[in-house]
């Protein structure tokens, strides 16, 4: 990506530790002026901070009070979860309501509406079983009032390039593979446009 021009905003990062987490973190730093939240179970992970751009706030998203203290002053949530994706999803919505912040970005899975063709090579929640936490989480996210976009990439790899295609919800998933980068790239450009990928479901594979 360009360097862009964007206005700073106020993102909290969930999930800052893991593996699309921490290289979307260091891709905000380096593409944006924005502040960070970063929230994570364990804080010591992350590293050291920038202190003039990044704070930390170590806890569970299923934990409302400590989703109430990350979510003050956020313009975007970035969620990067593992686990009880649909319980988690649900705590979230409840917080970003309360605390009146609309705009919600959501890794999810390809596969989870049986969307990839057989040509990509399969790989569907009809096939797949382990989509099932992934779809759940979907759907309690689109059925909120927020505006959300949830993020189905391909299978992550760490490749160097953001060359990659976008598909909505409908549409067959473009491939099988995607780099945590390009990840990162849409996530930013998400989170400094609230209407793109607006109350939509954005597929993410490799050109």
């Amino acid at each position: 990506m360009k360097r862009r021009n964007f206005n700073m905003t106020n993102v909290l990062i969930i999930g800052a530790t893991g593996s699309v987490g921490s290289t979307t973190r260091r891709y905000f730093l380096e593409n944006t002026t924005d502040q960070l939240t970063l929230m994570s179970r364990n804080t010591r992970r992350l590293g050291q901070l920038d202190a003039q751009r990044e704070r930390a706030i170590a806890g569970s998203v299923t934990d409302q009070a400590t989703l109430k203290t990350a979510l003050d002053g956020q313009d975007v949530v970035f969620a990067a979860l593992s686990g009880n994706l649909a319980g988690m999803a649900k705590s979230l919505i409840t917080a970003m309501d309360h605390n009146d912040v609309k705009r919600l970005l959501f890794i999810a899975s390809m596969g989870i509406y049986n969307e990839i063709p057989a040509s990509v090579g399969g790989g569907n929640l009809d096939e797949n079983p382990v989509l099932q936490g992934y779809r759940d989480a979907a759907d309690a996210v689109e059925a909120s009032d927020l505006n959300y976009t949830v993020i189905r990439p391909g299978w992550f790899d760490n490749g160097n390039d953001t060359d990659y295609d976008l598909t909505k919800k409908g549409e067959p998933f473009g491939g099988h593979d995607v780099s945590r980068k390009s990840v990162a790239d849409l996530v930013v450009r998400l989170a400094h446009d609230d209407q793109l990928g607006s109350r939509d479901s954005l597929g993410i594979n490799r050109k």
